[in-house]
């Protein structure tokens, strides 16, 4: 019996040579420097470079993404789309969501909100759709102003946005078990006063640091780009980094 157990535990050893070290999803490629279709000059200010975790934000317009190589190209996550108001689903979700597990890459859902809607529905929606992974990054409310929208472009007063973004966030933080990221972006936030709702945050500034845009606001999450050039997906993609270091991401993650 004790010569099977030791060639058991030989094999295993033998086994476990093989396997990528590190943790899925741990970065690969610290501090990635980027191309960008449309590039900023970011003056004074800390450059996205100068960050160690990057990540994507993608969508049914990214598609025959190679999960592999972006990984290793510098790519830590991906926040993918999922649902949308309280009747759409992102056609490409399922496929990114299982390509990102694959190659190991952190992965988080967001759902883009709709002010025609109830929170309460557009939550129920969204946990309709989006599995319950303990080891998913946590879940995102994206809240921004849709002008274009060919079916809800009603721009609600302040306190009604703050209110319902609240009740999203409680929903989904008691369903998920995490407390969820919001995202928006320069003319939202100052316009709602969004920065008072009691979230992490994921902001978008494509010109200049956060710190100046949204000056006093604490951010776990800077999109800097829209235009950036990833190996492995085509076209310009959103290109995010994390306000940690490598530390920190592995706490945040718990990985």
């Amino acid at each position: 019996m004790r010569v099977w157990l030791a060639l058991l535990l030989t094999f295993a050893l033998l086994a476990a040579c093989g396997r990528p070290a590190g943790p899925p999803g741990a970065p690969l490629q610290l501090r990635p420097d980027f191309g960008d279709e449309s590039p900023t000059d970011w003056g004074g200010g800390p450059a996205p470079s100068s960050y160690a975790v990057h990540g994507i934000d993608i969508s049914r317009w990214q598609d025959d993404i190679d999960w592999d190589r972006a990984r290793a190209a510098g790519i830590s996550f991906a926040f993918i789309k999922a649902t949308e108001g309280g009747d759409r689903i992102d056609p490409g979700f399922t496929g990114h969501w299982e390509g990102a597990a694959r190659a190991g890459v952190a992965r988080g859902a967001y759902h883009f909100y709709y002010f025609c809607r109830p929170a309460e529905e557009q939550a129920e929606w969204f946990i309709r759709n989006v599995p319950r992974d303990p080891g998913a990054l946590p879940p995102v409310l994206d809240m921004e102003w849709n002008p274009f929208s060919p079916t809800c472009t009603y721009r609600p007063p302040a306190a009604t946005v703050q209110a319902e973004a609240r009740r999203f966030v409680e929903i989904l933080a008691r369903h998920y078990g995490k407390r969820p990221i919001i995202y928006t972006t320069p003319d939202f936030y100052e316009q709602t006063g969004i920065g008072s709702v009691n979230a992490t945050f994921w902001l978008r500034s494509v010109a200049r640091h956060p710190r100046e845009v949204y000056p006093g606001q604490r951010w776990d999450f800077w999109q800097y780009t829209g235009t950036g050039i990833v190996p492995g997906i085509p076209g310009g993609v959103d290109i995010n980094v994390f306000a940690g270091g490598p530390a920190e991401w592995a706490r945040f993650t718990g990985r």
